[in-house]
Parts: C-alpha cells; structure tokens; sequence
C-alpha cells in the first residue's frame, strides 16, 4: 500500500493558516439591560424575527406572546447600543414593553393584561437552530445530512459543510453550482451550461444517482432529466464529503448535496422581490409563511419565482422559469407535527453548452480565437423544456423522552424535452490541397442529439429513534427502513446532419436532418434499504457514531429497439464508523471510516452475470473549531478516498471489473466575523492525488477521470456599516488541469475570478447588486481531446427585497 503524501509539516502550515484567525477566548454576554454597548445589526423585518435577532446578539432569552407580535413590523436597528436602548427601538410604536423577569427578559403590552388572561408564550433564546428551520447569518451549527439526527456540527465525525439562504444572497448565487462556488472540496465543470451543474466531490461526480432534497433522494439513471430546485426555494445546501450510503443507500463515493426546502415559520414574513440583470433578465419572487390560527397550531408557507429571460450568448434564447412550493404545517402539540410539501416547476429554455474546437479555444487557430459568447447551436431549433411538480411530506411523533419516531415521503413527476446541436467530427476540410490553409479551420461540423424522458418517483423513510443512558453511556440510536421506486422512459436521437457553421461569423438557419431513434427504453429501479446508527456519548467528552446498511436494489431495463428485457439485482452491506473527542476550549478532532457502493448494470461477457456493484470507501481525519460563545467555525480534514471495482474496457473493448481511482487530499475551511459586521468565508482544497491507479485498460493508468485541479481556493468577505450600506468582495482560484480524463492536447490554464456585491439597507427594502466574473475573464470550464467549454461571463444582477 503506498503511503499517504500528507506529511506532518505541510498539515501542521495548512493547519495554522486556517486556524489562525481563531479568537483566542470566548466572548461573554451580561444580563444586565443597561449593561455596556453592544454592536447590534438588525435589518427592518417583521417583529418577531427581530426580537429573535435580538436575542441571538445579546445571547439573552427573551419571551413573548405569539398573538403579540404578529403582523407587526420593527424597524432597522444599528450601532453600539446597549441592550435596552435597541430594545426599545425595536419595540417603538408596538404598544409593547419589556421587562425583565430574573434571567429572562419578557415583552408584554404596554398595559400588562391580568395575570391569567394572557397565552401561552413562547421562549425565544440564541440557540433556536434547527436542522430544516433558517439560520441567521453564515454559519449554522447543526445539521441532519451526516446522521438523520438533529446533530451539532462539531459532534460529526466526517466533513460537512453548509451554505446558508443569506451567504446565497449575498454572493448572488443564481445556481446550485454558483451556490457551491466557495465550499472545498467542490469542483463545478462547465459552469455555463444551462441544462444542469455538473458538479463533482472529491474528483467524483454526483451526476449518477443525482442530489437530494429534505434528506430524500432525487433519482437520476444517467439521463438528461435532472430534478431541478431554485435557489429562492431553499433554506440551505448541505454538502457532506465522502461515501455516505450507509445511511443513503446506492451513491457516488465522493458524498452527496442535500437541500433543504423553505418550510411554514411560526413568525408572520411577508417578502417581495424584483430583481433585474444582464440578457434581459427579468424576475419577480414572494415569500410569504406564518401562522393561520390564534394557538400556531397551522402554520403556512408559499414560495414562488418568475422569470423572464435570455441565455448569456450572442442569440437571444429564452431562459424562463416559473416556480410554486406551498407548504403547510399542523402541529397539535409540542410531541406532534406533520409538514406538507410541495412544488411545482416549468423551465423553457434554450440550450448553453459552450462546446468549441480546441484549435481555436485551447490551442491556437490561423483565424484567431473563438469568442466566448459565440453561440455554435442553431436558435429556434435548440431548446431544453421540463416541467415538473413534487408533493410529500414529513411527520415525527415523540412518544416520550426516548421514542420519536418519524416518516417522509414524497412522490413526483418530471418530463423533459431536449433538443440540441452536438459538436460533430470537428473542422471541415474546404481546401485538400493545403492543410495548413485558415479556410480549413472556420467551417465546424454538428449534429443533432434530442432526448425525450419522462420520470417518475416514490420514496419513504422511516425512522424510529431512541435518546437512552446505558451504565455511563448516553446513546441516540436510530433504526430506519427506505424503499425508493423510479421509473424512466427515454427516445433519444443521436446524429443526423446540419449545415456547417462559420465559428468566427456564425450564420443560423442552415439545413437540419433529424435521425431516428437510437435509444427506446423503459426503466425502473426499486431499492429497500435497512439501516441502523447509534451516537454514543461517553468519557464526558468523546462521541463514537457507528452504523451500517443492507440494500436491495433492481433494476429491469425495457429495450424497445431490441425487443429485449434485463433484469439485474444488487445486493450490499455498507458500514461507517466515527470517533470525535469534544475539548472544552471548543477544539475537536476526529477520525472516521465509510463505504458507498452503485450498482452495475452491465452484463459479464465471462458469466453471463451482472457485475458485482462498484464501491468506494474512505479513510478520513479532521480538526474543527467552534471558538465558545461565537458562532465562528474552522475546519481541516485529510482524507484518503478510492473508487473501487469500477468497468473499465482492455484494448479488445471488453468490460472488466478491475478498475480503481484514488483520491487523496486537503480542505480547509472557516467561517468567521473578525470585527462585528464583517462576514469572512475562506476555503482551499488541495488535491495532490487524484488519478487512475489500476485498470484493465494500460493507457488509463495515471490519467483522471475527471478534470480535477491540484489546487483551489476562495475567499469572500463583506461588511455592513452603521448607515445600512453594505459591501462585498470575492475572489475564486483554480488550478490547471489536464482536462477529462487527462486528454487534452494542451494544459487547461488556471484562472481567478472576481466577484463583488454592493447593497442599502433602510427601514423594510434591501438593495443589492451582484456581480460575478467581475472582470468578464474568458476562461475554459472543461476541455476533452477534441472540445473546450467556457465558463460563465460576467453575471449582473440588480435586486430589490421589500418586507413587512
């Protein structure tokens, strides 16, 4: 076994960099109301949410009667202050006072009703975090994706991390992709095709089996119909690093993406947005959620977007959206609540795939360089339609302080229609008699590729905790049952003709020969898996999380074409296990194990059999942060990540089981304010290993599957001042690569992207205006042997957010 390249000093460097920012000491909050100031920064919103901001900056607890401030407004409140001058500010023209009562301060009327005639109140304190509910600011402290358990983050013995609604915002994130542009460890190629991300963890794609939404899956089978979300949609993305299907089932080695939907809030928010940009971009949003009755027991949300349009190329193809998630809540007591979700999606679109010939992108052609923004494909006849709609919904009962048990499921539907020009077998020759001649290098062949899909999908989980002391032991164990069904059926069409295209003056509307079908097929894939967990508590500060699963999966594939039937079923077992040491200085360091695996459904040309599934496991080690009485977060993790049994093909093109990929790496990551009001994030993902290290095929040895950078780093930074302004600035590295399986003619050149954000806040608008790319740099997205891709150009976007 080779040994891992991570040596102590370059750790121990790496280390330090990240951690140095730490604060050397906890920051301490009185009781006192008029004790010293303190640097308060609330924006204009409703007034509970403000009372709850309150609260998490002066670190106090704070109770109030829901009925009290609902539909009520608080205006922006800023500055050094102490906590009962913002308090009063906040609470001016409310008819509401504040007292403190011990070590709670409590809002009443001005005119205290009689005792007993009053509701129920609520507690609103710092810690209100939930797992699926919003976080302030950019760091949340708790996660579900790692454990299926409401867990803080420093308890999880692998890497994690969290994009919030507000870091979304701020760096002006249009995409799942663009969200994920500062986290380590994430590499998102040809960032400017509008058909989906082609996002990677690790160096491993999660293209197959695809992302997942509220800690359910969202099955793709490698098709072109991707489920899709919108950004305004969500709460938060969560990306967990490293195989995951013990608790997941079938996936990519490299982790996967989960996003959490907006659900109903106990406190009334009404929010409208406008937001306009470069190519016409034009787009109306609303939010709007709070309680329907008196006691909160029926709460309600609506999320929508509309969008109007064009592609960021030289031909004006549409780029429109509209988006509905309803949601409800009904909560007949604390011990009981049962979420419906629900959304409904229509994309009509074009088609961004930025594909050009080396010769002229890459490497140098007689005519010049190929524009950016140069559109190859054909206007009217490019297009990708999908439309979409999921409903489910999640229910959890506790039975006492040991049981809770709990159900999600979902159900949904989705249709594709795509239709494109597809690079064709390169340069033209238009002049045999030279070969060197420019004329030779402008006329660039295409062909058509179209696909047809529609998708269904069902999936339930259930799950039975239980929170127990065993002897010195504290345990929470889980135990779960998943079944998962999808169906897919795809026509797509492969080849065909078009005219030629003059990639330095294109001219559209040449000649089109649609071919016949090339796939006809039906496909369903069922999967039950059984899982269990258990989260030990022990020593007073270590935490052990052991677990495993076993899965069922088949798979029965219709060949409409072939008149044929395959069936092919997969059986696994897939185990982790984590340790995490809990010092009170708010260090913690850990060390875990864990497995994925994917079926294969390819048929052993030896056996007549399927193939065993691939698999992938890993080794790794961290360090995290969490600086005690802030909610600051610094992280490190090495790791050691292999894809094993993988097809590869021997030089006779012959399936054999004997492939292997290696990962082997670095991430850092931290999230902190250095001085009130300043937000920094900064990351960096050093990959040394990343290669093919066994295969039947000798050519593939030391090549990488994927083109993934040595080198990336990011850093984003953005301050609020005193008067509402706001202001931000970002920078993004990546290294050069050698392109998709390491088969380009040329190196891919690193680049560094700007980004930047400029923003007032006053009474109930925020004004912001993103750019991203802000120097317009042309850079290659992805490159193979024959074509490049761009990345995106320079994105502009105005917003207007008005609440009340």
């Amino acid at each position: 076994m080779s040994r891992f390249p991570l040596r102590p000093a370059p750790l121990a460097i790496a280390c330090a960099l990240v951690f140095a920012v730490a604060p050397l000491h906890a920051q301490t909050a009185g009781i006192d109301l008029s004790a010293g100031a303190v640097r308060f920064d609330i924006a204009a919103k409703p007034l509970g949410q403000a009372l709850g901001d309150w609260a998490l900056q002066t670190r106090m607890q704070l109770i109030v009667q829901p009925a009290l401030v609902r539909d009520k407004m608080a205006p922006a409140v800023s500055g050094a202050l102490s906590p009962r001058q913002a308090l009063d500010r906040l609470l001016a023209g409310s008819g509401l006072a504040a007292r403190v009562d011990g070590t709670a301060v409590i809002v009443q009327e001005s005119t205290a009703p009689a005792p007993g005639a009053t509701l129920p109140p609520v507690t609103v304190n710092a810690q209100e975090e939930t797992v699926t509910g919003p976080v302030r600011g950019y760091v949340a402290l708790r996660s579900a994706s790692a454990t299926k358990t409401d867990t803080p983050i420093i308890e999880t013995p692998q890497s994690i991390s969290v994009v919030t609604a507000e870091r979304m915002d701020a760096i002006g994130a249009r995409t799942l992709g663009t969200a994920l542009g500062y986290t380590p460890g994430v590499t998102s190629a040809y960032s400017a095709d509008s058909r989906f991300d082609w996002i990677s963890l690790r160096g491993f794609t999660n293209y197959t089996p695809g992302n997942y939404l509220d800690g359910m899956p969202l099955r793709n089978m490698n098709t072109w119909g991707l489920w899709r979300t919108d950004n305004y949609g969500l709460e938060r993305v969560e990306v967990l690093r490293g195989p995951a299907s013990v608790l997941f089932g079938q996936g990519s080695p490299g982790g996967i993406i989960n996003q959490t939907s907006k659900r109903p809030t106990t406190q009334p928010l009404r929010e409208m947005q406008l937001q306009i940009g470069d190519h016409g971009r034009r787009q109306v949003a609303g939010d709007f959620s709070g309680p329907l009755d008196d006691e909160g027991k029926w709460l309600y949300r609506i999320t929508g977007v509309a969008r109007d349009a064009k592609l960021p190329i030289d031909a004006k193809e549409k780029d429109d959206r509209l988006y509905l998630a309803p949601s409800l809540t009904w909560k007949p007591s604390a011990d009981t609540s049962l979420t419906l979700l629900s959304q409904f999606l229509r994309d009509r679109s074009g088609v961004v795939y930025n594909a050009a010939p080396v010769r002229g992108t890459l490497l140098p052609n007689p005519n010049g360089r190929i524009r950016a923004s140069t559109f190859l494909g054909e206007p009217g006849f490019d297009r990708f339609d999908q439309n979409q709609w999921m409903v489910g919904y999640q229910f959890e009962h506790r039975f006492s302080d040991t049981w809770t048990v709990r159900q999600n499921l979902r159900y949904g539907r989705l249709r594709t229609d795509l239709q494109q020009t597809w690079p064709g077998a390169g340069y033209r020759t238009v002049d045999p008699d030279n070969a060197d001649s420019p004329a030779n290098f402008r006329q660039f062949d295409r062909v058509v590729f179209a696909s047809k899909e529609k998708a269904k999908q069902f999936v339930v989980d259930n799950q039975a905790q239980a929170r127990f002391q065993l002897g010195a032991t504290q345990h929470t164990a889980l135990v779960g049952l998943e079944y998962q069904r999808s169906r897919y059926d795809q026509i797509s069409r492969y080849g065909g003709s078009f005219a030629p295209i003059d990639v330095f003056a294109p001219v559209y509307g040449g000649p089109v020969q649609v071919p016949d079908p090339y796939i006809s097929s039906d496909s369903t894939l069922a999967q039950t898996g059984l899982y269990l967990q258990d989260q030990i508590r022990f020593a007073q500060h270590w935490v052990a999380t052991i677990g495993g699963r076993y899965d069922s999966a088949e798979t029965e594939s219709t060949d409409r074409l072939a008149d044929s039937v395959t069936r092919i079923r997969s059986h696994k077992f897939t185990k982790r296990a984590g340790l995490v040491y809990l010092a009170p200085s708010g260090w913690a360091p850990y060390l875990s194990y864990s497995e994925s695996f994917t079926p294969v459904l390819t048929i052993n040309p030896d056996t007549r059999r399927p193939f065993d599934p691939e698999t992938g496991r890993q080794y790794e080690a961290g360090l995290r942060y969490q600086p005690p009485g802030t909610k600051d977060s610094y992280s490190a993790a090495v790791f050691d990540l292999r894809r094993r049994n993988y097809l590869s093909y021997d030089p006779d093109f012959q399936p054999r089981q004997t492939g292997e990929v290696l990962s082997r790496g670095l991430e850092l990551e931290a999230l902190f304010q250095p001085i009130p009001k300043m937000n920094v994030s900064l990351s960096y993902t050093w990959i040394p290993q990343y290669k093919t290290i066994a295969s039947s095929n000798p050519k593939d040895i030391g090549t990488q599957p994927n083109a993934v950078a040595r080198q990336r780093a990011a850093l984003w930074v953005d301050y609020r001042f005193a008067n509402g302004v706001k202001a931000g600035l970002g920078v993004r590295y990546s290294g050069s690569t050698r392109g998709e399986g390491s088969a380009a003619p040329a190196k891919v050149p690193a680049y560094t992207l700007f980004d930047a954000m400029v923003g007032y806040d006053f009474e109930r608008w925020s004004l912001a205006l993103n750019l991203r790319n802000l120097t317009n740099k042309a850079y290659f997205g992805g490159c193979d042997a024959n074509f490049c891709s761009y990345g995106d150009l320079r994105q502009v976007s105005a917003t207007a957010t008005y609440r009340w």
